[in-house]
């Protein structure tokens, strides 16, 4: 549903490289090309994954939207050290490790509702390309060959850690730095690791060997999006030392002044308050969650939020999530009866109304806050609706769910499968044979599932209650 709404030309976003929140200039009349950093295929991804990428999915929708044409782009990385150490372990070929995983991440991501990426690249495939920017950097003296790999001259490259706003100075001895006395200066990084025994390799002008993580990425996005492009995006850690090795990589290959004109990053992700780790036993993988709540309950629990700010996760988050999700469920599906065949008409009141906390910085949270405030006014005012009424309120609950996926929208929700099609037929047959006490079991079960219905006549309609357990 593309409406013309208040943010188109007045954006505002939160850029990382500027430090603060600028105008969010993207032509509307372009394509704007969007790289955000996916996964490292070796384990299955957790609620940290979710948050970012339930974001830029929902960006990208929104953008969409609004207008433009979005080409998003991911990278996967399918060979790495954890991978590699993961191989052994199960002792399998790191092919299949990072295989099964990749559809793994997929299979979730489906699930999820994040279905906005237009590519997914494995880095493998990109062979060709990273060897040719490695020749570049060597050639062009930002880059040199040791005993162990090809390393990235920090010293040449001014700009590293404006990203991150740290000091060049400062990083020569810094906790974070990897001691090796191969590096020329503490400070320079990987960009191919030639081969240790056992390990999986590929022929290259430095020996046999692979690439650094870094190089991966900028290979992918020069070849698909090139050398500058609109939105860069991933988690905050990611920041430093990754993505300013991004910057320092590229821009010595192409000379040009930026890679990416906005960088978009989302906050952290905590469990009861701590950073999520496996060292402290507090990592959530997404199908845990989604064992005990809906890919709904989950996309609103991450969205409710600053992007770029730290979340808090928790059951009560997601109780809480779930109880709002419900709400707008079963609005949309009162509204959605009421309206019946009505043409859809826009209510552009309430979606610029809504629109309005999304022109500055994506807030999503106070997006939600202000739609509540309308599911309790439509709620109040259900019964005295017309039909064209239930559709102008309907238009606005659509607009909100087209890029944040948080309704459950009747027949088409993750719930409403084959089994409660089954209960409701079962229950009818009940009733014909007046058996009521069976056919009031039934309803009672569904109430307990969040579902609603309501005997009309000889048809019976459904929809998902605000409430669960009554």
């Amino acid at each position: 549903m593309q409406i013309e709404t208040n943010s188109v030309g007045s954006m505002k976003i939160y850029d990382t490289m500027q430090k603060k929140v600028v105008p969010f200039r993207l032509n509307k009349n372009r394509i704007v090309k969007m790289y955000v950093c996916g996964p490292t295929v070796y384990d299955s991804p957790h609620i940290g994954h979710a948050k970012t990428y339930i974001f830029f999915d929902a960006l990208a929708k929104y953008l969409r939207a609004q207008g433009f044409q979005v080409f998003y782009v991911q990278n996967i990385t399918d060979l790495d050290d954890k991978i590699i150490t993961k191989a052994a372990q199960e002792n399998l070929p790191t092919e299949i490790i990072s295989k099964r995983y990749l559809m793994d991440y997929l299979k979730i991501m489906k699930s999820l509702k994040i279905d906005s990426v237009n590519l997914y690249v494995p880095a493998t495939m990109e062979f060709r390309k990273i060897i040719s920017q490695i020749k570049t950097l060597v050639r062009k003296g930002y880059a040199y060959e040791t005993d162990d790999g090809v390393y990235f001259s920090v010293s040449r490259f001014p700009d590293y850690g404006k990203l991150s706003g740290q000091d060049l100075n400062s990083l020569r001895s810094g906790s974070r730095i990897d001691i090796n006395e191969n590096k020329r200066d503490p400070r320079d990084f990987v960009i191919w690791k030639k081969m240790k025994p056992g390990e999986p390799y590929w022929d290259s002008p430095w020996g046999k060997g692979r690439p650094g993580w870094h190089i991966e990425d900028t290979a992918i996005t020069d070849a698909f999006l090139g050398k500058t492009y609109d939105i860069h995006g991933g988690g905050s850690d990611l920041i430093f030392p990754h993505h300013e090795a991004e910057i320092a990589i590229e821009r010595s290959v192409s000379g040009r002044k930026i890679l990416s004109r906005y960088w978009i990053h989302t906050g952290m992700l905590n469990i009861e308050g701590e950073k999520m780790s496996k060292s402290l036993h507090n990592y959530v993988t997404i199908d845990e969650v989604l064992k005990d709540f809906t890919p709904e309950d989950l996309r609103y629990a991450l969205l409710n939020c600053q992007f770029n700010t730290q979340l808090s996760f928790s059951g009560e988050l997601m109780e809480e999530s779930r109880k709002n999700v419900n709400a707008l469920s079963s609005i949309y599906n009162k509204l959605k009866q009421k309206a019946g065949d009505e043409n859809m008409e826009s209510d552009y009141s309430i979606i610029n109304s809504l629109d309005s906390f999304l022109e500055y910085n994506i807030d999503f949270r106070g997006m939600f806050s202000k739609l509540m405030s309308y599911v309790s006014e439509w709620n109040k005012n259900l019964d005295a609706m017309d039909s064209r009424e239930a559709s102008l309120s309907l238009s606005a609950l659509k607009w909100v769910n087209e890029f944040t996926g948080v309704i459950r929208e009747g027949e088409n929700s993750a719930r409403s499968d084959d089994l409660i099609r089954l209960l409701l037929s079962a229950r009818k047959s009940l009733r014909t044979a007046k058996d009521f006490s069976s056919s009031d079991a039934i309803r009672s079960g569904l109430r307990k599932l969040g579902v609603h219905i309501e005997d009309q006549g000889s048809e019976t309609i459904w929809w998902y209650s605000d409430t669960e357990g009554e």
